[in-house]
């Protein structure tokens, strides 16, 4: 049984130590093509950076702040103090298997190769260290690369991880700049290449849904026939699961991410 809603969980310090080229702290610009992304801030303060055809929005994040955003929604969290945030996703599985575009540079974005190129990152340096992915870019999905090797460190992957960020804020910033002018054709031209880069796994994607969100919706359905006819078989069936957090490198920070496709049940249902 998935996470409640079909939904994912993970919680995020956003990067913070090293600002990039405008002089800002915080993550990666990129955005999901077919997931919706809240944020439930947990801790400290900052401000959360969208463009979609609308524009360029900035609102401000702070404890007890809750915000969320659809697919095509371009995003990138700035820390201006200990910004914490739980990060929930819709359609459990799709951002771990690639449902996000990084906002790279035009002649980038738009070579599947280039883009993966730009996009992978070294292994982890040993076992036990964060995985080299993070959250997964669009397809095509960048492998871990070679096996681990000691020549890798920590702050090898950390480095070409802010390599990564910088070179999608370039995007985010030209970007940024043709819609403050007006100009959306841009926007458009790098939505069309997102999705080149996602549609080659849009057939696995759905295999996902049907198992996670899909199947909570069903699930569901079946539990309201069931109380219509006065029927709590399923009550007998309750369960306890658990998923222990592991730490990453994500786009935005770092985090906290919890398998809920494989939870610990610690009240199995009875045969």
């Amino acid at each position: 049984m998935t996470f409640p809603g079909g939904t994912s969980v993970s919680r995020l310090s956003v990067y913070s130590g090293s600002p990039c080229a405008d002089g800002l702290e915080g993550g990666t610009p990129h955005l999901h093509t077919a997931s919706t992304e809240a944020y439930v801030v947990i801790g400290g303060h900052g401000t959360l950076q969208t463009l979609d055809v609308n524009g360029l929005r900035e609102t401000a994040l702070s404890a007890g702040t809750t915000v969320w955003f659809t697919p095509g929604t371009i995003h990138r969290a700035v820390n201006r103090g200990d910004l914490e945030v739980v990060v929930v996703m819709s359609n459990a599985g799709l951002p771990e298997a690639g449902d996000a575009v990084m906002t790279f540079p035009p002649e980038i974005v738009a070579d599947p190769e280039r883009y993966r190129a730009a996009a992978t990152l070294p292994p982890p340096p040993e076992p036990g260290a964060p995985p080299a992915t993070g959250e997964p870019p669009a397809p095509p999905t960048p492998s871990e690369g070679p096996a681990p090797s000691a020549a890798v460190t920590v702050a090898d992957v950390e480095e070409a991880v802010r390599r990564r960020r910088e070179l999608a804020v370039e995007g985010f910033l030209r970007l940024a700049d043709a819609a403050a002018h007006g100009d959306l054709a841009p926007l458009h031209r790098f939505y069309d290449h997102a999705i080149a880069l996602v549609r080659p796994r849009a057939a696995a994607w759905r295999a996902i849904w049907e198992g996670t969100a899909a199947e909570e919706t069903r699930r569901t359905a079946g539990i309201l026939d069931a109380l219509e006819r006065g029927d709590g078989a399923h009550l007998r069936r309750s369960a306890l699961m658990e998923s222990l957090p592991h730490d990453r490198w994500g786009m935005c920070g770092n985090l906290r991410a919890h398998d809920v496709a494989h939870p610990i049940v610690h009240t199995p249902e009875p045969s």
